[in-house]
């Protein structure tokens, strides 16, 4: 392979190394990492690798600095676990050590597509293929850009070296801590790529709301012909990727933006990160098509002649992949969207009991936003035997610095003053909980979506919709492609007490889960919630 003979001083960061490799393109990555032994290529000619111990995050190893920039102004607790300065120092100092003595590849690049709110970030990282995923994720400079770069973000990724944890201050050998001063992402002990990004967009997450007035959001975006934008929040399982991958609207990111005060949305990311758990080029051809060269597959299984099993989850359910965001073919460039008119929270309900679409009222919105829910199916972690509510704040939890009334209070804000339709849509069970029940078809989700988007399911009236009885939420009664029954979830049970044992059981969870933010949540954000406490 003929290496791409460029360097960089990395000598401010305490690094001596002198075996650093700098901006080396994905080919050259990709073929680094297969002269190594650290993967193989797939029949797609994508990348494949095993990240090894971790698949995915490790929300209770994730740190911050506690000094005079976050004392004040973070959420503490088991979500933003507090790290000493000292203690940051000296196993930054350990870890730069570790490092000296190791092949490194640097990465130069930033978040955000919106020139105002720009970040430049450095990527320093110990494997070829991390970097390749730095490369597909975040996005990247010209040529002329890089002449006078001058990174204001750090990322330091050791997935080799191992913390002490009774000296080093952390709760095992892997760690991922942020350091709002000195503006480093330090992460170690774990191969898995999605801490490098989540590091860069938990920093983000404070940085817009505190400094510039501008809302992050966890979610995914895309475009519609008349300019008008669409955004998509849920967590991991519930389809914010597969359904903002719509072939008839431009996509603008798929996971993380920023919602500015001039009312704009901007993509914080370059590429995409799929989850390809039963992927097929059927049911998702966007994402099955941008599986080629220059993508990154994590922890799939291949036969001998490359080609994947996207069913196969002996090494982890969370097999995932990244690629550039130019490998979907219907994208919005750059990828900024206006006129933000729906936003939809996704939601994978387990139990079977909330409508798989209605509208929400501002205060619904801001309640089920703080509130987060989608839900746990049985045998996807140890201990888990029936549907387990599982709420994650602002949808996005383990990368908000900030208490979520602050993001829902923001949100709120721009919902009214933007007008926009806040829907909530259920993509999990129907017809009873797991198990007992079915998914709800894609093919209706994604008509309901459409309808939602082309303004079919109407202004609310009586005529036109249901409020639900136990959750109070508008459900329509009738939409376009979708046989009216499917629309009613209680109808689909053919069990009246079943079925309200079960959505009395779910709303209890709701208002348990929102005991924590009930001091901090005004009246209207409170009302927002389920009102009926059973039969």
């Amino acid at each position: 392979m003929d290496k791409i003979a460029k360097t960089i001083s990395l000598i401010k960061y305490g690094i001596t190394s002198e075996n650093v490799h700098y901006q080396l393109s994905p080919d050259d990555l990709h073929k680094l990492t297969l002269e190594k032994g650290m993967g193989k290529e797939a029949s797609s000619g994508a990348l494949a690798v095993n990240t090894g111990e971790f698949t995915g995050r490790s929300p209770m190893d994730r740190f911050i600095v506690k000094d005079e920039v976050t004392n004040d102004k973070v959420w503490w607790g088991n979500v933003n676990i507090p790290f000493e300065p000292a203690a940051f120092d000296t196993l930054y100092d350990k870890v730069i050590t570790y490092l000296n003595n190791k092949e490194i590849y640097v990465r130069d690049s930033y978040a955000c597509a919106d020139e105002d709110y720009k970040l430049n970030i450095r990527v320093i990282n110990e494997y070829p293929w991390s970097n390749m995923f730095a490369s597909n994720m975040f996005l990247r400079p010209t040529e002329q850009e890089l002449v006078n770069f001058d990174p204001e973000w750090t990322v330091v990724n050791a997935p080799g070296f191992m913390a002490d944890a009774e000296v080093d201050g952390t709760r095992q050998h892997n760690f991922a801590i942020l350091n709002f001063t000195r503006k480093i992402a330090l992460i170690g002990g774990t191969g898995y790529t999605g801490e490098i990004k989540k590091g860069i967009f938990s920093a983000l997450n404070f940085i817009l709301p505190v400094y510039k007035n501008t809302l992050p959001m966890h979610c995914s975006a895309n475009v519609g012909k008349d300019g008008d934008t669409a955004i998509f929040f849920g967590l991991s399982g519930t389809g914010k990727t597969t359904l903002s991958a719509d072939p008839n609207r431009k996509l603008i990111g798929d996971d993380e933006h920023g919602w500015t005060k001039e009312n704009t949305i901007f993509n914080f990311e370059g590429g995409c990160y799929a989850k390809v758990i039963n992927l097929s080029a059927e049911n998702e051809p966007e994402i099955f098509g941008a599986i080629k060269k220059g993508a990154l597959l994590e922890n799939v299984v291949m036969d001998s002649q490359g080609v994947v099993d996207f069913e196969d989850i002996s090494i982890t359910q969370n097999t995932r992949v990244s690629y550039p965001i130019d490998h979907i073919e219907n994208i919005q460039v750059p990828s900024i969207g206006e006129n933000p008119k729906n936003i939809f929270f996704l939601t994978a309900d387990a139990f079977g009991v909330l409508p798989p679409i209605s509208k929400l009222t501002p205060s619904q919105a801001a309640y089920h936003f703080i509130s987060g829910y989608t839900a746990k199916v049985a045998g996807t972690e140890a201990g888990v035997v029936e549907p387990t509510p599982n709420f994650s704040a602002c949808f996005g939890a383990p990368f908000m610095p900030l208490h979520p009334t602050k993001y829902a209070e923001m949100l709120s804000k721009k919902m009214k003053d933007a007008g926009v339709n806040v829907w909530l849509v259920n993509t999990g069970w129907t017809g009873g909980p797991y198990g007992i029940g079915t998914r709800m078809k894609l093919k209706y989700t994604r008509a309901m979506i459409t309808a939602a988007l082309n303004g079919d399911l109407g202004l609310y009236s009586y005529d036109k919709y249901h409020i639900h009885s136990v959750f109070g939420v508008a459900q329509p009664r009738e939409c376009p492609g979708v046989p009216t029954e499917v629309l009613s979830p209680r109808t689909t049970w053919n069990n009246d007490e079943k079925y309200y044992t079960t959505a009395f059981k779910l709303s209890n969870a709701f208002r348990e889960n929102f005991k924590k933010f009930e001091s901090d949540a005004n009246e209207e954000i409170r009302r927002g919630g389920p009102q009926r406490y059973g039969f």
